[in-house]
């Protein structure tokens, strides 16, 4: 049985607290539970902290940043059928898209609206009558999510506006970065204080918030910061905690059988059904065709595949070939859709899936089940490596790199060595490589070369122009509806 906060209970507070995001989510809640009526009692709060957790198990929440993740990279293609939302995908992989481009305000109102429920619970659940420890932990929930919900709005839009109020002005103007980045932080320093760990949790309540989720978004955040200092306090403490470890098989850290499992430090559960409780975010780049199991977006690149270190492992539990044989299953394929792209004499795309999505079945209800791990442990070691590295450690980084790169190799002392190189240039650029192949097609590419600065030089060709694509357009909607008080980034 797949353990996961309870479906219903997430469905309940669902329609009980659902709220629109239209003017900065000012539209008045439905139902005959209202704002102010809302919670007051030990089991609303949590019902209102279940609500928190539907946001990221919605279609807004995954359609709006699925393309914006790998297909900005050069991990991946648009994929699908050629001329499947050509219009509205496509332009994410050449870097054409625009301030009214599909994704953009899904996203944009996804976020906000978990934001939304986030602040109901922040707000309102302190001064229910009910036990403390359980209260702040609720508390502590919610303001994890809220820290999750604005790193993604930071990173992916600059300044935005800081709604930390169940009744927010009905203009809010952009905050500074730095701004942004204080509540996060504050949120995330909450969390982590108030949160159990993850040993500490029912089986019932498997993918809850934990204390080591908590930090080691902190350690996420302050990577993009450059702040490699508190990037490397978090993420030992993380790994000082012995709540982690990597999964002996590299392929179960994404798939079924590493569920909730010792690698998995965040993850979005789900169930096989469409619609409430459903993954469509692995629903959208699912096997096109036969087996009929998704859309096929997010098609893994040929850069990607030769990028690799031979006899890599990783490589097959990354890309799914034509012709493979996955849990029984053959894969064929869409018929529709070119099993290689030509120009100029030069193959350019092969139909290949993304199998970090992979989940047992013949049919796109089963691919709907398979859970998204946000934060996985692996991605801490990596974390503390590159901090350890800045921060003049090359000694201690190594040992980290290489724990990576040895449950990588399986057992097999012919490939992936240790690397030795001390150098701080020479191992900051074989700790991204391994982040590259470890974290493929989990929706880190884009940003690792953004805050590393080398998105002109590897994406340039693609299309990305400097002071312009680190950043994607504010909704041109959102704009509009702000009556001037939104103002567009740069260039765009």
């Amino acid at each position: 049985m797949k353990t996961k906060i309870t479906i219903s209970l997430l469905i309940v507070a669902s329609l009980v607290i659902t709220t629109g995001c239209e003017d900065f989510l000012q539209k008045d809640p439905q139902g005959e539970l209202t704002q102010e009526a809302f919670p007051v009692t030990a089991s609303d709060a949590l019902l209102a902290t279940n609500a928190v957790y539907v946001s990221i198990r919605t279609w807004a929440y995954h359609s709006g940043g699925y393309p914006i993740l790998d297909i900005m990279s050069d991990d991946a293609h648009k994929g699908s059928n050629p001329n499947d939302q050509l219009p509205t995908v496509g332009p994410y992989e050449t870097f054409t898209h625009t301030t009214t481009q599909d994704g953009l305000d899904r996203w944009w109102s996804a976020l906000y609206e978990g934001i939304k429920r986030a602040n109901v619970v922040i707000e309102k659940v302190p001064s229910i009558n009910m036990n403390e420890q359980l209260r702040n932990r609720y508390i502590a929930e919610a303001s994890f999510l809220r820290g999750l919900f604005y790193f993604d709005l930071v990173r992916a839009f600059g300044g935005v506006p800081k709604v930390t109020s169940t009744t927010p002005a009905t203009k809010t103007p952009r905050s500074t970065d730095a701004e942004i980045y204080e509540l996060i932080i504050s949120d995330l320093e909450f969390a982590a204080q108030h949160l159990p760990e993850k040993s500490l949790y029912a089986p019932d309540d498997a993918g809850r918030a934990t204390k080591g989720a908590a930090k080691s978004l902190l350690a996420r955040v302050y990577l993009f910061m450059g702040d490699y200092k508190n990037v490397e306090k978090y993420a030992l403490e993380v790994i000082a905690s012995d709540e982690y470890d990597l999964e002996d098989d590299f392929a179960d850290a994404n798939g079924k059988n590493g569920e909730h499992g010792i690698e998995s430090v965040f993850e979005i559960g789900a169930m096989e059904v469409e619609g409430a409780g459903g993954n469509q975010y692995a629903n959208t780049q699912g096997v096109r065709g036969s087996p009929n199991r998704g859309w096929g977006f997010n098609r893994p690149s040929l850069d990607l595949r030769y990028s690799f270190e031979e006899g890599d492992p990783r490589l097959d539990a990354t890309i799914i070939d034509l012709g493979e044989t996955l849990d029984g299953i053959f894969i064929i394929g869409d018929g529709t859709t070119p099993d290689v792209v030509v120009v100029n004499g030069i193959v350019t795309e092969v139909e290949c899936y993304n199998q970090k999505v992979w989940y047992p079945g013949t049919n796109t209800i089963t691919q709907w089940g398979h859970n998204r791990r946000l934060i996985r442990y692996a991605d801490v070691l990596l974390m503390a490596a590159e901090a350890l590295n800045e921060n003049d450690k090359p000694g201690d980084a190594l040992p980290l790199l290489n724990e990576v790169r040895e449950r990588a190799r399986g057992g097999n002392g012919s490939i992936l060595p240790d690397v030795t190189v001390t150098e701080k240039n020479a191992l900051r650029n074989a700790i991204l490589e391994e982040r590259r192949h470890e974290l493929a097609l989990e929706g880190h590419r884009f940003w690792d070369l953004v805050r590393t600065g080398r998105a002109a030089i590897v994406l340039g060709p693609l299309g990305f122009q400097t002071g312009k694509h680190e950043l994607l357009p504010i909704p041109q909607n959102e704009i509009d509806i702000s009556q001037g008080s939104l103002q567009q980034n740069p260039n765009w």
